[in-house]
């Protein structure tokens, strides 16, 4: 099956996750997924992440992170730039998610960074999601 917009699945699937308490979830794995789940788990909203080779296709594995109540790390997970709809913004237009409680991530020239991180290195791209 195709799917239109792999990054807005992988969004979902996170959401859904948290809301039913699961420890850990399955999505189809991609060089860009990899990189989302790399600065997720750098700024603390997943616990870890694990490549599994499987037989028809790999799979990306990840473990999602509670508080010692329950709650969730992540209370929002939402995508900005859409297949229909592309936001592009330059370094100097790219603001601070929640006041810089949140994270955004960004595709430059030089792969998927934070929001923070493409301020500090100036670079623009594309907004690919929010997440707080």
């Amino acid at each position: 099956m195709s799917m239109t917009d792999p990054i807005a699945d992988l969004l979902t699937r996170i959401r859904n996750a948290h809301l039913a308490k699961h420890d850990r979830l399955d999505v189809p794995t991609s060089k860009q997924k990899v990189e989302i789940c790399k600065i997720l788990k750098k700024e603390g909203y997943i616990r870890n992440f694990r490549l599994i080779d499987a037989s028809p296709q790999r799979t990306l594995r990840i473990f999602l992170r509670y508080s010692q109540e329950g709650t969730p790390a992540i209370s929002h997970l939402g995508r900005v730039s859409k297949p229909g709809r592309r936001v592009y913004r330059g370094a100097d237009q790219i603001r601070p998610v929640r006041n810089g409680l949140g994270l955004g991530i960004v595709s430059t020239s030089q792969g998927l960074v934070s929001d923070r991180d493409a301020r500090d290195r100036r670079l623009g791209g594309e907004v690919l999601c929010e997440v707080w």
